[in-house]
């Protein structure tokens, strides 16, 4: 994956808690992977309001505009990624840089695509941090892998999951496998604004077909039209056949029956809530291969029969 080295990125839409605690009680989410875990699952199928509806949901739910708001710590000194992270150069050298410019192009992507539908795209924050952290969904640890929270519309991340990604469930660990799963949290916050989260609180939720596996499924989808326009957003200049499969090999490593398999010897179909490796692979190959998020109707049947 290559930046554009004159690309000027902006840090505004990436918090950078790093070091500085902020675990201050409350339960805590765990589970690893990707995704809506733990406590969020609670949320999303156990009757907390989420937002949304038919059409787009351009609130930010109880707390407010996200917009506007400053990524300066306290006192006003500026962050890690305020003070090194300016252009694509930066991007090429930094992997904190690196997911800020990534972010920048999956917002831009999803904020050209609902203006072409002739809806608005409200952007939310990705927010590092390290060790644990409080959110509008609850107290987290880093134990509990990236997650969006719809309920303060922030992406959350201790970018040491990347390493525990190459070493813990074995993915490959390019550049891209980092993208893919940053685009896949974007995928939840599109969810979010077109009201899938909360339309899909219906039904089962675990096992192959579940809601919460649908739900995961689509975010990958949407991970993979993101990538078949990725270029288009000025940030990346270009991807490889490499870079795609980077992807697809870190799609592969979260699959639930990997994790199971390594982590339990066995594999239990039914306590899905992520999908089997075949099937995030096939959904994120979907997005990508057609670039249309209108590929990613994970609800209408058997999403095991994507052909």
């Amino acid at each position: 994956m290559e930046f554009d080295e004159n690309a000027q990125l902006d840090t505004s839409q990436v918090e950078d808690r790093r070091g500085r605690g902020g675990l201050t009680g409350g339960l805590a989410m765990g589970g690893g992977g990707l995704g809506i875990i733990g406590l969020l699952l609670a949320i999303l199928f156990g009757g907390g309001v989420i937002g949304g509806g038919d059409g787009v949901n351009t609130s930010a739910g109880p707390f407010g505009p996200l917009n506007g708001q400053t990524t300066s710590i306290e006192g006003g000194a500026p962050s890690t990624v305020e003070a090194n992270c300016r252009t694509g150069a930066d991007a090429e050298a930094r992997e904190d840089c690196r997911i800020v410019a990534v972010v920048n192009s999956v917002q831009k992507y999803w904020t050209d695509e609902f203006a072409r539908r002739g809806e608005r795209y409200q952007l939310a924050r990705t927010r590092f941090f390290t060790g644990g952290i409080n959110t509008g969904c609850g107290a987290a640890s880093s134990a509990s892998g990236p997650f969006y929270c719809p309920l303060d519309q922030y992406i959350y991340i201790d970018l040491g999951f990347f390493d525990d990604l190459r070493t813990r469930f074995g993915a490959s660990g390019g550049p891209f496998a980092q993208a893919y799963v940053i685009a896949h949290e974007y995928g939840h916050h599109v969810e979010n604004l077109i009201g899938v989260l909360e339309r899909s609180r219906r039904g089962d939720q675990t096992g192959p077909q579940g809601a919460s596996t649908r739900v995961e499924l689509m975010a990958d989808c949407f991970a993979g039209v993101w990538a078949a326009n990725a270029v288009q957003t000025g940030f990346i200049k270009s991807l490889s056949d490499r870079d795609i499969q980077d992807g697809l090999n870190a799609a592969a490593a979260v699959g639930d029956d990997r994790i199971q398999k390594a982590t339990q010897g066995r594999v239990d179909p039914e306590s899905w809530t992520h999908g089997s490796a075949e099937q995030r692979q096939r959904w994120f190959l979907a997005g990508y291969q057609s670039g249309n998020m209108d590929s990613c109707d994970t609800f209408r049947g058997n999403v095991r029969l994507l052909r």
